[in-house]
């Protein structure tokens, strides 16, 4: 069975021979593990045994990003949004935001027409889309071999067997490039109309450019969308500005998707627990990553929307990183089983693999998934 196979499968609430398996480490992770034994020469992805690809367009601003200083330890640059943000020189870090682009509608209405459509947006040779000031880019080159890449890396995930997927951030997670979280929270509660635009403007934006690069050759079997809602104790605003605001661009979103036989998997962080029935309104088809410490019990959910909603991730971090091996086995072997019943679950991580978990420690963790991920 190949990889689309299996997670269509899954995706449609069947069992396939077991379940997919798709994961997030770290860039600092991956490092780590190449002095732990990880080969250099082979893609991580790859070697790893992972099942979903993903390609997807720019759709910032792409104001040229320019060096504004740098030291041994730290660079500040501003951002293809418009802002400014200092990061660590290895970018293994979340960056610290100095400035944001959009202190007001009047500015959010100057980078407007930068946002338009078309084949610039697409990196399809696979070498990155630089827009740098400068000639060369000053992050560090990666050593990590190029798993797929451009449209030809497309056409060869589709020949090997990959579900490929397009992928967007949207919504109000990706409004927080352009706008401060304290001033993007007082906007949603005094000025709606403002912020529904900017949701609207930037999903029109990421369906635009799906058409555009399906037009150039690219093909795809399902859409992995971004959007963070939630946080350790709950959801980032209220459901009912949710409702009134983002709940219906997303409907349009995933109905776009759907239309076009493409299962929509949506990335959104911390406790979204409450906003489950307007996923499943809107069409989505799959929830990840299903974060443990905010309490998203892959279990409870399984029980609660498992015939109406796919899960993906859930498996605790911590556990992986216990130096009891049997921590990640117990937490495994609670889990799997009940979320893989009757298709609608895909293993991950529930975030991303940080580096405090050993290579060792990870390739446990994947023989487990395997072996009670089995149907």
């Amino acid at each position: 069975m190949t990889s689309r196979e299996r997670v269509l499968k899954a995706l449609s609430f069947q069992e396939p021979d077991r379940i997919p398996i798709h994961d997030s480490p770290w860039a600092a992770t991956i490092e780590r593990w190449w002095g732990e034994g990880l080969p250099k020469d082979v893609a991580p992805e790859e070697f790893f045994g992972y099942e979903i690809v993903s390609f997807g367009s720019d759709t910032t601003p792409m104001f040229p990003i320019r060096v504004l200083h740098e030291n041994d330890e730290y660079i500040v640059e501003t951002t293809e949004f418009g802002g400014v943000r200092r990061n660590h020189k290895d970018f293994s870090t979340t960056p610290e935001i100095i400035d944001y682009p959009c202190k007001s509608r009047a500015d959010w209405e100057r980078i407007k027409p930068r946002l338009t459509p078309g084949p610039h947006r697409v990196d399809w040779e696979g070498k990155g889309l630089n827009i740098y000031e400068a000639e060369e880019p000053p992050r560090p080159a990666s050593d990590r071999v190029p798993w797929y890449r451009g449209l030809e890396g497309c056409r060869r995930a589709r020949a090997d067997g990959k579900f490929v997927c397009y992928s967007a951030a949207i919504g109000y997670d990706k409004i927080q490039s352009y706008v401060a979280t304290e001033r993007l929270l007082m906007a949603i509660i005094e000025e709606p109309e403002w912020v529904i635009d900017m949701y609207e403007t930037d999903a029109e934006l990421a369906l635009a450019q799906y058409e555009v690069m399906v037009q150039g050759g690219f093909e795809f079997d399902g859409a992995f969308l971004y959007c963070d809602l939630g946080y350790r104790n709950g959801l980032l605003f209220s459901p009912k500005h949710f409702e009134q605001q983002l709940h219906p661009v997303f409907k349009r979103v995933f109905g776009y998707f759907n239309e076009r036989n493409l299962p929509v998997i949506l990335h959104s962080c911390g406790n979204v627990k409450q906003l489950i029935p307007y996923f499943i309104e809107e069409g989505l088809r799959c929830l990840q990553p299903l974060e443990v410490k905010a309490g998203m019990d892959v279990v409870a959910l399984k029980q609660e929307f498992g015939r109406e909603l796919c899960f993906m991730g859930g498996i605790d971090v911590r556990a992986m990183a216990d130096p009891n091996p049997t921590a990640i086995e117990e937490e495994i072997k609670r889990k799997i089983p009940v979320a893989m019943k009757g298709g609608g679950y895909i293993y991950h991580s529930d975030h991303s693999v940080p580096i405090n978990v050993s290579f060792q420690q990870y390739q446990r963790t994947l023989e487990l998934v395997r072996r009670y991920g089995k149907y």
